[in-house]
């Protein structure tokens, strides 16, 4: 959900961006990775620390990350099997300490496809702590001509704390903030192949508020938003089983928002840790290119829609820049047309918020985005572009429209307050869009009709071929109807039971 940002003339911002968007080169998706190290001894001594280490999925392929606190400013070195062999690789050092905002090393590891088994080498981790305490960093389990199995769809996560108005109950993970239960359950119940993350990870915005201190040593003071420790707080710690369980692949939200600096902040903080492109110098860019992920033959594409509409007014003044956006995803589609294409971004383009009894009565999200498509050389997403997954609003929300736009799936219900929904029965037949359509299918999980959400996460299933959609709650426990997404690209819809 928004907060107040900056807004800035477009073409200055995309100028910025540009400016700032510089990265260091990256070894290519597919390469093996660095050759294995000469044997030598670790670096001396051990000064304590914390490190998390995590498996992501990204445009150049799939990544090792780790990060550090302890002061060697070293990387380990990871151990996978490929082929016949198994070799070490040491990790490729990213950034040093910056600051009390970024008191880190961050090191990063291109894995091909094919590999298996990583593991970091104990003698060459550092940190006196180290997450996952076993070592064992899941890779893909899909090659070139699979894709994953089951999918845990997660969104707007955090644990609300503004520095004014009402906190969230950091400290109650059963009613008061469940991420940390609904990763557990997503963990132990779909045990997935892989996460997907729709955005949303920081909401610590005044950690002094905050009523979890104990647990957080370091995220505790006004000063330490959008540190690290608030960083582990909001995400590593409650999200740990899952990121054990599986990859992950990660949209920026609008709380990780660039400040007026454009350096440091929430955004600083996403583009030195999660963005697909990690960053050393601290900086932010307000816009990034669309970066298509590749999962074997199922296809993620991510849209970088944080700071679409900031103010959520239904201004569509950023249409021309966003259908640059959705263009880049129509080509990317084109390139592997027997291939199902998810778009994934944090604002939905297609999600009714509420509706009355009165054709009028819609009230529909986000306008910019949905315009934005309008715009593309097509009109419209294309043809293989099977399912659009978001967040931002604080429901669980399935949207279709029986035609040849995708259908929408909203899961914003992870972890923030939660808001309330429609009456689905008064969205169906609902206009919504650009070219206006029909809504053939609506599904809000909500305690009552138009009442307070759900908590919990979605789970798409590959059954032989056809997508399976669940809605589980924080339990893990199911939730409401069965959908199976269509095959046809022209009625794409789901068959609910």
């Amino acid at each position: 959900m928004l907060r107040p940002i900056l807004v800035l003339a477009a073409a200055g911002v995309l100028a910025s961006g540009v400016a700032a968007g510089a990265a260091p080169a990256r070894t290519a998706p597919g390469e093996a990775g660095p050759r294995p190290p000469a044997t030598s001894p670790p670096p001396p001594g051990a000064p304590g620390g914390e490190a998390w280490a995590w498996t992501q999925l990204t445009g150049r392929g799939t990544r090792i990350r780790y990060v550090s606190t302890d002061t060697t400013q070293t990387c380990p070195v990871v151990r996978y099997t490929l082929g016949a062999s198994r070799n070490p690789f040491p990790m490729t050092r990213v950034s040093v300490p910056m600051g009390s905002q970024f008191p880190t090393t961050v090191c990063e590891l291109a894995v091909p496809l094919t590999a298996s088994d990583a593991v970091l080498e104990q003698s060459t981790v550092q940190a006196a702590v180290l997450h996952p305490a076993n070592r064992q960093l899941p890779l893909p389990d899909w090659n070139r001509t699979t894709r994953p199995r089951r999918i845990a769809v997660i969104g707007d996560a955090g644990c609300e704390v503004p520095t004014t108005g009402p906190v969230q109950n950091c400290a109650n993970h059963q009613t008061g903030w469940p991420f940390p239960r609904i990763a557990a359950s997503a963990a132990t119940t779909t045990r997935p192949d892989l996460v997907v993350h729709v955005g949303d990870y920081l909401y610590r915005e005044d950690p002094a508020r905050e009523n979890d201190k104990a647990a957080n040593p370091g995220c505790t003071t006004t000063a330490d938003r959008a540190s690290w420790d608030c960083v582990v707080a909001d995400f590593f710690r409650p999200a740990e089983p899952l990121l054990a369980t599986a990859p992950i692949a990660l949209a920026r939200g609008n709380h990780e928002d660039c400040n007026a600096a454009q350096q440091g902040g929430a955004g600083g903080a996403w583009f030195r840790y999660l963005a697909d492109d990690l960053r050393a110098n601290g900086s932010c860019s307000i816009y990034t290119p669309t970066t298509p992920i590749r999962a074997g033959t199922l296809n993620l594409v991510s849209v970088d829609s944080s700071f679409a509409d900031p103010g959520d007014t239904g201004s569509t003044t950023q249409a021309g820049i966003f259908s640059r956006q959705f263009e880049a995803v129509n080509q990317a589609a084109q390139q592997h047309p027997g291939n199902d294409y998810f778009l994934f971004t944090h604002k939905p383009l297609w999600m009714v918020k509420a509706a009355g009894t009165l054709p009028q009565n819609v009230e529909s999200v986000t306008h910019v985005l949905d315009a934005a498509v309008a715009g593309t050389g097509l009109h419209r997403l294309a043809d293989n572009v099977r399912l659009v997954l978001s967040g931002h609003i604080h429901l669980y929300q399935m949207l279709d429209f029986d035609t040849q736009r995708p259908p929408q799936l909203t899961v914003g219900s992870s972890g923030g307050p939660l808001d309330n929904g429609p009456d689905d029965t008064k969205v169906v037949g609902k206009l919504i869009g650009t070219p206006p359509q029909a809504v053939h299918q609506s599904i809000t999980q909500e305690q009552t009709p138009g009442g307070v959400g759900v908590f919990g996460y979605a789970e798409l299933t590959d059954s032989g071929g056809t997508w399976n959609l669940t809605f589980h709650d924080a339990t893990g426990a199911v939730r409401g109807k069965t959908c199976a997404l269509s095959t046809s690209t022209a009625n794409k819809s789901f068959v609910c039971h």
